[in-house]
């Protein structure tokens, strides 16, 4: 695995999102990860893996177009994603667009003992499918 907090967030993305290899979660995340998005806080590997399935399903060729660092400060790092791909099935409530789709996500991660452990994200997904 990766050694940096940039490389580990790079990791998590090409595995997880990229490849769908679900297999790394627990490598990556801590036990008690919770992530902070829309309003509402999401708690464990559980969510991971459900939010990676949701994500490949309705968009089964989605790509990490590119991961840049904004900031690292300390246990934290600020960073965007560009991702791409095909809306061909539903998503959050969205009937399939058949439409590609590109939009950023802004994330603010901190780690603890070298695991992911807490995720604040902003995403422009859901206003790119309408």
């Amino acid at each position: 695995m990766a050694k940096s907090n940039e490389e580990r967030v790079r990791f998590a993305n090409d595995e997880i999102i990229g490849k769908g290899n679900l297999g790394v979660v627990d490598e990556i995340f801590a036990t008690d990860y919770v992530a902070h998005a829309g309003g509402m806080d999401h708690k464990g590997h559980a969510f991971v893996r459900r939010y990676a399935k949701l994500l490949r399903s309705a968009i089964p060729d989605v790509r990490v177009v590119d991961v840049a660092v904004l900031m690292q400060a300390g246990d934290m790092i600020a960073w965007q994603r560009a991702l791409s791909g095909t809306h061909k099935a539903e998503l959050g409530g969205i009937p399939p667009t058949g439409q590609k789709v590109k939009w950023r996500d802004i994330v603010v991660t901190r780690f603890e003992g070298g695991k992911i452990a807490e995720e604040w994200t902003v995403s422009e997904l859901a206003g790119e499918l309408f």
